[in-house]
């Protein structure tokens, strides 16, 4: 049995027929995938054998990591709902948004608000094939688009969001759990600087990523990049909170993504993961 309980079958066909033929020809089979990889640990089904490889060598050092995969969902559905709710947000743009799974943003913002925008951004094959089948189910009064494009190019997405989301009006940015691909540490600031840069005042940033505060993760980092799939760099709580530069933190502040604001329902949650994440807003 997986440490994530998925079954050991590849997609199915028919969801890779949605694929363009470039994107086909970026789906590699032979080398693990970072999405799809959380996607085996978080017990979906998206997944080929090379990343079920890697993700039981990865869980077997480092059990926790699943434990992460399994509780960054409830922190992104706590998020969004907060955002929506809250917060009033109607935009979402959410960048690095990885393979859908049971509650995806567009269906949380949607349930709590029908008329909510939102914008996928990914560049994984695997991922541009669900969009293409799945994300299009919206509300009659939303929209939920996909984009195709790589979070190093602010600009690019941008200027694409302003075709599917309201800037007239404040947006909500997500980067969760995808700045630790980025390897250069200030490369990753300015990414988010900049997309910040390009949103209206009242804007809320709501990101996490992986911390150095896990002995065992630092243990089986060198193991999963051995494979050849996407590097991934831990870094501090302290380098994840520069990220908020310029912007205030709405109440917990940065926590591991467990303790921010949980809910009752959720009773048996870890009291800490290696996962810090918060939501903050631009003035």
């Amino acid at each position: 049995m997986s440490p994530a309980g998925s079954s050991p079958s590849d997609p199915p066909a028919d969801l890779l027929a949605h694929l363009p033929q470039d994107a086909h020809e970026r789906l590699r089979t032979d080398i693990p995938s970072p999405a799809r990889t959380w996607n085996y640990w978080m017990g979906g089904k998206d997944n080929f054998e090379v990343d079920r490889a890697v993700g039981d060598a990865t869980a077997e050092i480092n059990p926790e990591v699943v434990t992460l995969a399994r509780v960054s969902r409830p922190f992104l559905i706590r998020v969004v709902k907060y955002l929506a709710v809250e917060e009033k947000i109607r935009n979402f743009l959410d960048i690095g948004a990885g393979l859908p799974t049971e509650s995806n943003t567009h269906e949380i913002a949607q349930r709590a608000a029908p008329d909510a925008r939102v914008l996928y951004v990914d560049n994984d094959p695997m991922v541009l094939a669900h969009a293409r089948a799945l994300m299009n189910r919206t509300t009659p009064e939303g929209v939920t688009g996909y984009l195709d494009a790589d979070y190093h190019d602010p600009r690019r997405i941008l200027q694409h969001a302003a075709n599917v989301l309201n800037f007239n009006q404040p947006i909500a940015v997500m980067f969760m759990g995808v700045l630790g691909f980025c390897q250069e540490y200030e490369t990753a600031r300015q990414i988010v600087a900049d997309t910040m840069a390009g949103v209206p005042s009242g804007s809320l940033l709501a990101l996490w990523d992986c911390t150095d505060t896990s002995e065992a993760a630092k243990r089986s980092l060198q193991q999963y990049e051995d494979t050849g799939t996407v590097p991934y760099v831990l870094r501090s709580v302290e380098q994840l909170d520069g990220f908020f530069d310029g912007l205030e933190k709405v109440e917990p502040g940065l926590v591991s993504i467990t303790q921010w604001r949980p809910e009752q329902t959720q009773d048996g949650l870890p009291d800490h993961v290696n996962g810090y994440g918060a939501v903050a807003r631009k003035p």
